[in-house]
């Protein structure tokens, strides 16, 4: 209830319009992109709640400390020990291959600048678990904002990323000076 309620006033009085498809009716990774603002946090939480979306995401460890923690953790946040990446992965595999049920939401990319690449442990998420990835968005030029659509991962990593570097050609972000170009470096090995 509470839910819908700030989900409904955030949408009344946003400059941003939710464009969508429709929410995944299966478990996916909801990659959120281009993440060049921590207001892409909120942008995330609204559109999934607007979907009815059960969502889990994941958030570098220094954000689920004192007075936060639990509130993180109750709006879905997993917390990343960015020395130990691949653990997280190994974690939402686990929570995966035990039946729990849920959209994954991940940022490849950062909100700080100097990057070339994204991170891969969406993709590597997506492959192991059988899970598809769904392509969410923010897009300045147009203030608007939403889901695009659910892709399955081939495994031909320069093949999938050249689909997700399509959807994403025209998307600027929060901070367009901010975007990083939908890359992995294991775009030329498997993943």
């Amino acid at each position: 209830m509470l839910r819908r309620l700030v989900d409904g006033a955030f949408w009344s009085f946003s400059r941003w319009t939710l464009s969508t498809a429709p929410a995944p009716d299966r478990p996916t990774v909801l990659v959120g992109a281009p993440h060049t603002s921590n207001w892409d946090f909120v942008l995330m939480l609204a559109i999934t709640w607007r979907l009815d979306m059960d969502i889990r995401w994941l958030g570098k460890h220094s954000l689920f400390t004192g007075w936060r923690g639990p509130l993180m953790r109750a709006l879905g946040g997993i917390p990343v020990d960015r020395a130990n990446a691949s653990g997280v992965v190994n974690e939402v595999l686990g929570r995966v291959r035990s039946g729990e049920v849920f959209g994954l939401v991940v940022t490849p990319d950062a909100t700080r600048g100097g990057h070339t690449h994204w991170k891969s442990g969406f993709y590597r998420i997506a492959r192991e678990s059988g899970m598809p990835v769904t392509l969410g968005y923010v897009d300045r030029t147009t203030m608007t904002t939403g889901l695009g659509p659910t892709l399955e991962m081939t495994g031909d990593v320069a093949a999938d990323m050249d689909r997700i570097r399509a959807f994403y050609a025209d998307k600027a972000g929060f901070r367009p000076e901010l975007r990083v170009e939908p890359r992995l470096r294991e775009e030329t090995r498997r993943v």
